[in-house]
């Protein structure tokens, strides 16, 4: 299963690929903007921000531990705190 640090290194159209490929959709949320997918990566929390005018995806980002987004998600399921950075 690949690490953070050598997901982090891959382009932005082997990032997507991998994260369809080997990803788990947990769910998504409405964020400003943006829906916010979650997705799980082995052993870490992968967010896919996703601009609602046009379905294009902005931004691949670690699931941070400190996001204030982590209510948004917390209300809905409950994430094992061992797997977020």
């Amino acid at each position: 299963m690949i690490t953070w640090p050598e997901y982090k290194k891959l382009t932005f159209n082997d990032k997507v690929r991998r994260l369809y490929e080997d990803g788990s959709f947990i769910m998504a949320i409405r964020y400003y903007q943006y829906k916010v997918n979650l997705y799980l990566m082995g052993n870490f929390y992968v967010e896919v921000f996703v601009e609602h005018k046009d379905s294009t995806i902005a931004k691949i980002a670690l699931l941070d531990k400190d996001s204030t987004r982590l209510a948004f998600y917390s209300d809905q399921i409950k994430l094992p705190t061992g797997l977020l950075r």
